[in-house]
């Protein structure tokens, strides 16, 4: 018997869950499979079936030859940039106004921003429609102390009232992790800064900025794929001659019935959007999660 042999000892024994570890994990796979990917894999074997049944790529190019198409790709990806900018520069300030400038409420304020995550995105279209619309508290205020006749107010229904709803309601997906990001500076830093003769703007470009880059391009390639897929806000505002490639493919599968055409469109938007989320995923794994405050 060989030295390393008498000294190993006896192997521990493999627990009874261990050993069965490959049957647990059975469960989620076949409702995934059942739930997702079956479903995935008849939008896409539809989007590419002809008119006999055999495969196809006639559908494909009448949608991506039509002008309805090109201008809802053009909205979706114009709305998401627009959002996304307004998302980083609100959440941003008010990130760095709840962190930095100590004021009575301050929790209080971060913990009632916060709460939007919870709420879902139709109900603060509906708000604004409440407060921004045609025949709602504003515009119905206004006619009624000037006596015009017509509502002063009418961006909500265009691109920019969806762009406003959407910074509203993604913004704290900015502000949670800049918050994190924010925590880990070091006052220290800001206060010898400050003691040298660094202004504020220098303090925020030199010193805070750079801590908060991690935290703003995970959170921004977050919103971007958030704002990528949205319909609820697009579908209850109404903008006119705004048209979203979610909001199409309701169109065209609900109002149209046309489902070769809508599952051409779904396989798109899913496309654009697995490419926003492996961006974000990179993100996070060339910065860090815990530098980018996603943990």
């Amino acid at each position: 018997m060989s030295l390393s042999t008498a000294t190993a000892g006896p192997r521990p024994a493999r627990s009874p869950l261990a050993e069965s570890g490959s049957l647990w994990i059975l469960p989620p796979l076949l409702v995934l499979i059942g739930c997702f990917f079956y479903p995935l894999s008849l939008i896409v074997g539809q989007a590419f079936t002809g008119a006999e049944g055999g495969f196809s790529l006639a559908t494909l190019r009448e949608v991506f030859a039509s002008a309805m198409f090109r201008e809802a790709i053009l909205h979706t990806v114009g709305i998401a940039l627009a959002a996304s900018s307004g998302c980083l520069a609100l959440g941003f300030t008010l990130a760095l106004i709840l962190s930095f400038v100590p004021f009575p409420g301050a929790g209080l304020l971060a913990r009632l921003i916060d709460t939007f995550i919870a709420l879902p995105t139709f109900l603060m279209a509906l708000a604004f429609t409440f407060i921004y619309g045609s025949a709602g508290i504003l515009n119905m205020s206004l006619m009624e102390m000037f006596r015009l006749p017509l509502p002063p107010i009418n961006f909500l229904y265009s691109a920019w009232g969806v762009i406003l709803a959407e910074v509203t309601v993604y913004t704290p997906f900015i502000m949670r992790p800049l918050l994190a990001s924010f925590s880990l500076i070091e006052t220290a830093q800001i206060e010898v800064a400050a003691s040298l003769g660094a202004g504020p703007w220098r303090i925020i470009r030199q010193i805070i900025l750079p801590a908060a880059l991690p935290a703003l391009l995970a959170g921004g390639s977050l919103c971007l794929l958030l704002t990528v897929n949205e319909f609820g806000i697009v579908l209850f505002i109404g903008a006119k001659g705004v048209i979203t490639l979610p909001l199409l493919v309701y169109d065209k599968a609900i109002q149209e019935f046309d489902y070769p055409t809508a599952c051409v469109i779904a396989v798109v938007n899913v496309g654009l959007s697995l490419g926003l989320y492996f961006l974000y995923r990179y993100v996070l794994g060339r910065f860090g999660a815990h530098r980018a405050g996603m943990v």
